[in-house]
């Protein structure tokens, strides 16, 4: 309406009917979601039908039937019925089997955001174990005294047994309780793809599987922290050493336990095996290549010669007794590295897609031509003056039914990851190769003498699903006509860059020239003569829609900022982890930080000087783990773009080296935070203690 400039009770003439405008349609029951449409849907009376006059030989026409069953354990044995009297190009499905565009959009959105929720989960049982460590160790001498008054291992075991199950029901709920407050943030983040008045509920199913998860998950990782209380002997308050670990079978099926659990949480979140593998093995490669870099960096680091004493201090810090600082590295840079590889592929498609979009290339396309509209259009579009004239390509909509005079297996074909011999395609026809093609098989693009009713020239990447040979013949299906065409020739991209159409089937004009077509034209003009072009179209031709490009790359770019920011939010919480570990850590350690601060005061330090080792220790951990992050992030988004996208790639230094810093100021932050009771102590308190345990 906006287009056209009519309102409702406006008189609208559609073929040869003319219509009153009753009724503007705000949602479309059967188009819940949209990301894009070309143009809106128009919606008459069945009774009207006839009296338009555009159902009829050469119209391109969809039939769709949408039918209610009342009994719906009926519904798929009325499909199945349905199924064994359709056609080749019918189908039959259900709202379970549908597969349209959105349904894919949302299943692999939330399959994506599912693995993201398993890696966080999987970190955050790292953090939960470092965690329970810390505040075990803090609890050494109580059960070291424990052991001493008679207390037996078991008895040990199951009182902190008790303890981390009350914390870990009382996590569990907490935990619950947030998702639930981020189910209603939901919509916020994803308000432009959900349907309009979009109606959230609790399910209990749901809430009990969250509160057995969490169960799971925390019983998972803190059997081993608590199993190692055996390893504490009662000598430790006076030696204040903890016992040697050692290996038990025990430890082992921990292990077995944990890894079982893991892999069932993926199955069961894919529900495909192969794609689960795939999963588990890149997130235990990404786990083990972080290990392996983090020994590496660490063992490198602790040997570097070092003058400055505040660096050196730090440096010693990060290899304290108890200190868990390959933890915090590997756990950090896993997470990390997730995360700006997704930033990186944001800004690397960004760039590829809308920034890099050239200057000269065509910014309007005007399509859905109709042959007796041609030379009206182009006299249009000479109103614009233009600097080159409109080049209208025709296009033929048909499908292949069978090669060499087999028919091909539809349902095989449909089975294939990417392109599929199945699918429509659209046909075009001309007499030359254009600018950006050239021959790879046959001496011309069709033959001359006439010895081939009807030849085909076909594009070379159709050879990657058939090893079609010069002289195959092809029968396509278009509007219900059979057509049978020879393949002649076989023609190949000489630029893969630009914006021209290419089509995979080419046809000589005498072949297709009268079969049922639409015709459409790129263009290139001033981004302010766009609408006013698109007036005077729409205003002679309401059929026709008139496409400006760097409007559509515009939403397609915000779409996709979108949901990157999505992505974002999620995989934030992987970094909470990581912030965990480094809490624990700092407690973990706390005793020893304590002493150090008090033999640096006792030296003579002040309490800047021992800040500082404090801010350089933890800059060096956010540091090498935010530099291990970034490589793996960045060798993942090379290969991405490299090989799945096929875009060349930039490493954005200047981004990058913000990555590390915003990182190192995170934890920074974090472990001085932590720190700040440990700061404030007094020397003569900490040295009484000493005195009196000797």
């Amino acid at each position: 309406l906006d287009r056209l400039q009519l309102q409702v009770g406006d008189r609208l003439q559609i073929g040869q009917a003319i219509l009153t405008i009753g009724d503007v349609v705000t949602f479309e029951p059967d188009r819940p979601v949209n990301f894009f449409t070309l143009g809106p849907r128009i919606f008459i009376a069945d009774a009207d039908r006839e009296a338009l006059d555009l159902i009829k030989f050469g119209s391109r026409i969809n039939y769709e039937v949408l039918l209610k069953v009342n009994n719906e354990s009926n519904l798929d044995a009325i499909a199945e019925r349905l199924a064994t009297v359709t056609e080749p190009q019918e189908d039959v499905a259900t709202y379970r089997s549908a597969r349209t565009g959105v349904q894919r959009f949302f299943e692999n959105l939330l399959r994506f955001l599912g693995l993201v929720a398993i890696f966080t989960l999987l970190l955050a049982g790292i953090g939960i174990q470092s965690a329970l460590t810390a505040l075990l160790r803090e609890r050494d001498n109580t059960i070291a005294v424990m052991k001493t008054l008679g207390a037996t291992g078991r008895f040990v075991t199951v009182n902190f047994l008790a303890v981390v199950s009350i914390l870990g029901v009382i996590g569990t709920l907490v935990g619950i309780g947030a998702g639930l407050l981020l189910e209603r943030l939901f919509p916020l983040l994803l308000g432009d793809f959900l349907p309009p008045n979009v109606q959230l509920t609790i399910s209990p199913r749901t809430l009990l599987e969250g509160v057995v998860l969490g169960i799971i998950v925390v019983t998972c990782f803190t059997l081993l922290p608590i199993f190692q209380l055996d390893e504490l002997k009662p000598n430790f308050i006076f030696r204040k050493e903890a016992g040697t670990w050692q290996w038990r079978w025990s430890y082992a099926l921990i292990v077995i336990v944990l890894a079982a659990f893991f892999t069932g949480m993926v199955l069961w979140q894919l529900q495909r095996i192969s794609l689960g593998l795939y999963f588990i093995g890149g997130v235990l490669g990404l786990l083990l290549l972080a290990a392996l870099l983090t020994w590496l960096l660490l063992w490198a680091i602790r040997r570097a010669p070092l003058n400055t004493m505040i660096i050196r201090q730090a440096l010693r810090g990060l290899f304290r007794p108890r200190n868990a600082t390959h933890t915090i590295v590997i756990t950090l840079s896993a997470a990390l590295a997730v995360i700006f590889c997704v930033y990186l592929l944001e800004r690397n498609l960004n760039a590829a897609f809308v920034e890099a979009y050239p200057e000269d290339a065509p910014n309007a396309i005007v399509i859905d031509i109709q042959p007796e509209q041609r030379e009206g259009v182009a006299a249009l579009i000479a109103e614009s003056n233009l600097e080159e004239p409109a080049l209208f390509v025709p296009t033929v909509r048909a499908s292949i039914t069978a090669i060499n005079g087999e028919p091909i297996d539809a349902e095989a074909e449909e089975r294939r990851r990417g392109d599929n011999l199945a699918r429509p395609y659209t046909l075009t026809y001309r007499d030359t190769l254009a600018d950006d093609e050239a021959l790879v098989r046959g001496d011309t693009l069709f033959p001359t003498d006439g010895s081939v009713a009807a030849p085909v020239s076909i594009l070379d990447t159709l050879l990657e699903l058939r090893d079609f040979q010069l002289g195959d013949r092809i029968t396509f299906r278009i509007q219900g006509v059979p057509l049978e065409a020879t393949v002649t020739s076989v023609r190949t991209l000489t630029s893969e860059e630009g914006f021209a159409p290419f089509f995979t089937f080419l046809f000589p004009e005498a072949v297709l020239r009268s079969a049922p077509q639409s015709i459409f034209t790129a263009l290139r003009m001033a981004p302010d003569q766009i609408g006013p072009l698109r007036n005077r179209i729409v205003a002679a031709y309401p059929n026709i829609t008139v496409i400006d490009i760097t409007e559509t790359v515009d939403n397609a770019a915000a779409v996709a900022q979108r949901l990157v920011r999505v992505i974002r939010f999620f995989s934030l919480f992987s970094v909470l982890a990581g912030v965990l570990i480094v809490i624990s850590s700092v407690y973990a350690t706390r005793q020893a930080r304590i002493q150090e601060a008090v033999y640096y005061k006792v030296l003579g330090a002040d309490r800047s000087f021992v800040r500082n080792v404090f801010v350089a220790e933890n800059l060096l951990l956010g540091g090498i783990a935010a530099t291990l992050a970034l490589l793996m992030a960045q060798v993942g988004s090379w290969a991405l773009c490299r090989y799945l996208f096929e875009i060349a790639y930039h490493p954005t230094i200047g981004a990058s080296i913000g990555l590390i810093a915003v990182t190192m100021a995170l934890v920074t932050g974090v472990g001085m935070a932590a720190s700040q009771s440990i700061l404030a102590s007094k020397p003569i308190l900490i040295l009484r203690e000493l005195t009196s345990t000797e």
